[in-house]
């Protein structure tokens, strides 16, 4: 998924995370590859009212947050994707969770979601890479939730061939096509018939393209 897949324009970011230090150090970041955070908040009810003030780009928050520290950034994230449709949102997470990432993709069409582990952040490039992806209305969701999917996952995805599965897990950490053949080393028209395979197999009906990607990621992840 490398950065120059997706637009490098300077993006307005609200950012939420109620650890000081990770929240500060997220500003650094994003500011040093030209990115602005228009506000960085530590709880959810500023997420919702600095969002109402800005409207920016993207909105980049953590899962747990003040008052109650469970899951407020996550019900706040998909709040404020049932009121603004379209809002690319990036969710972080201490832990793998994978009914986070499934609800996540349920909200509005599923398009401009992701969903990353924090120690995802210290690998900036990725997380830089997710940051873009997700404001370009990519779905991105972190490896190693779906290196454990796929330990776990049963039927449907046993109609799947190993290749298969692996174009299907890619796709689920947000690559494109190109990137997928590049993964693979594979031609592009393999990757197209794979993820036909794949969305003939799941049941999809025919759709805009971009929508059924969607929906056999959200299959991936509710299993």
């Amino acid at each position: 998924m490398p950065a120059s897949e997706y637009p490098a324009d300077r993006l307005r970011v609200v950012l939420a995370e109620d650890g000081v230090l990770l929240r500060e150090g997220l500003v650094g970041l994003l500011a040093r590859f030209g990115h602005q955070v228009v506000a960085a908040v530590g709880d959810a009810d500023a997420l919702r009212t600095a969002v109402a003030e800005h409207a920016p780009d993207i909105v980049v928050t953590d899962v747990r947050m003040p008052p109650g520290g469970s899951d407020e950034g996550l019900r706040a994230a998909v709040e404020l994707r049932g009121s603004r449709p379209g809002l690319p949102v990036l969710v972080l997470s201490q832990y793998i969770q994978r009914s986070y990432a499934a609800e996540l993709l349920d909200s509005g069409d599923g398009s401009g979601v992701g969903y990353l582990l924090k120690d995802r952040i210290g690998q900036v490039e990725e997380f830089l890479d997710a940051v873009g992806a997700v404001a370009a209305g990519g779905t991105v969701v972190d490896p190693e939730v779906v290196r454990q999917l796929l330990r776990r996952r049963r039927d449907p995805l046993e109609r799947l061939t190993p290749r298969e599965r692996e174009v299907l897990a890619l796709m689920a950490q947000g690559r494109s096509n190109a990137a997928i053949c590049r993964e693979l080393v594979v031609s592009d028209a393999a990757v197209g018939k794979h993820i036909g395979n794949i969305l003939m197999k799941l049941d999809l009906p025919p759709a805009e393209e971009t929508h059924r990607r969607v929906l056999a990621v959200l299959e991936f992840l509710r299993g």
